[in-house]
């Protein structure tokens, strides 16, 4: 073990935790982290880790991923997506494809890309027809996409967006007064982007301690060390354990692209509901690459659309209300090989680390 992480151990452990503290991190990097590492295993018995809302493929909408599905299958296009979103099921009817992948099988021209730049090579390839590029994803995967559209995308390049802010969706479960935490580990990554600043209404506003943590096993130990203390000496504050690359303000020039190019809008979170100034659509001077206008939604007369698949317990998980494991279907009909809900399918998904890192029943042990 790194002697540096175990000195961290050592100051967590010495820490005397009389009552219960929960602890969410709402990072599905920092979740793998935790996870896989065997983290838990050291904090104190009192401790625990809750995963959050920290996965953007499992809380983008069912709708419009089955708007992608639809438009491959229906129309002349091709619909380009980020590798995880191809195997999140949707509730299409039997008789139709579940998935992107399914709808691939069924002979829509869907392709898996890892960057926004391959949607534009791919554009630049193919632009006697329209590629839709169907985006998941949090602030530092639409920073690239803002750059994207600063540099110029060809005239045949539609988005399908289904990006989400981080923040307000911590700002919604602690509005409610019920929140399943008493303090938060917010993500380095975010930060980095959108400076450490907008984390600070957990403090100021709930008198909660918080701290951004970076990626690795030693900064989210300073995190868990710094919020753990933070509880004990009821002196709550946001503290930057991420100082390498979290700085104040964050990346201006990421922050201004993004509000060139987006508009921050209400937005649907699959399993959960509409978040108050949670997603992003495109500005005037980019709305003919939008793809809804393009191709209109459905009428909404699906049966469950928009919702989490049945006996799914994926949103009670993204609240953190529920431990992966206590999802009814964990490790029955919802498997990694046959995903029922989306938590069990993308790699930042809770369920799908929980069950990589060998969590196979109920409890919050590791």
């Amino acid at each position: 073990m790194n002697t540096s992480h175990q000195t961290w151990i050592d100051r967590i452990q010495s820490l005397e935790v009389s009552k219960p503290i929960r602890i969410m991190n709402v990072c599905g990097g920092h979740e793998r982290r935790i996870s896989l590492s065997g983290m838990r295993s050291v904090l104190p018995e009192k401790v625990e880790i809750i995963p959050g809302p920290g996965c953007p493929v499992c809380v983008c909408p069912e709708e419009t991923l089955h708007q992608a599905i639809r438009i491959g299958l229906d129309h002349d296009v091709t619909v380009l997506t980020f590798g995880d979103m191809l195997y999140v099921p949707t509730n299409a009817p039997k008789n139709e494809p579940r998935s992107l992948h399914q709808a691939r099988i069924a002979g829509a021209d869907i392709r898996p890309i890892a960057s926004p730049q391959e949607a534009v090579s791919v554009a630049r390839a193919e632009q006697d027809k329209y590629v839709v590029f169907l985006v998941a994803g949090f602030e530092t995967t639409m920073a690239p996409i803002a750059a994207m559209l600063m540099e110029g995308i060809p005239d045949n390049l539609l988005l399908l967006l289904a990006a989400r802010l981080t923040q307000p969706a911590v700002r919604m479960l602690l509005s409610t007064g019920q929140a399943a935490f008493d303090a938060l580990i917010a993500p380095g990554h975010v930060a980095t982007i959108m400076g450490p600043e907008e984390w600070k209404f957990v403090v100021n506003d709930h008198n909660m301690p918080a701290a951004i943590a970076g990626f690795t096993s030693g900064g989210l130990l300073a995190a868990i060390y710094s919020v753990l203390r933070q509880t004990i000496e009821h002196k709550p504050f946001l503290d930057n354990c991420y100082t390498q690359l979290v700085r104040p303000r964050g990346n201006a020039l990421a922050r201004r692209w993004l509000n060139e190019t987006m508009n921050i809008v209400p937005a649907a979170w699959r399993g959960i509901g509409i978040i108050p100034d949670s997603g992003y659509n495109l500005r005037a001077t980019w709305q003919h690459h939008d793809a809804r206008h393009i191709f209109p939604a459905e009428d909404g007369s699906r049966r469950r659309a928009g919702q989490m698949p049945p006996g799914c317990d994926c949103s009670e998980v993204l609240l953190g209300k529920l431990y992966p494991d206590q999802c009814r279907l964990y490790g029955k009909a919802c498997l990694p090989r046959n995903p029922v809900g989306p938590c069990m399918v993308s790699e930042e998904g809770a369920c799908r680390i929980w069950w990589n890192s060998g969590r196979r029943s109920s409890g919050c042990s590791e």
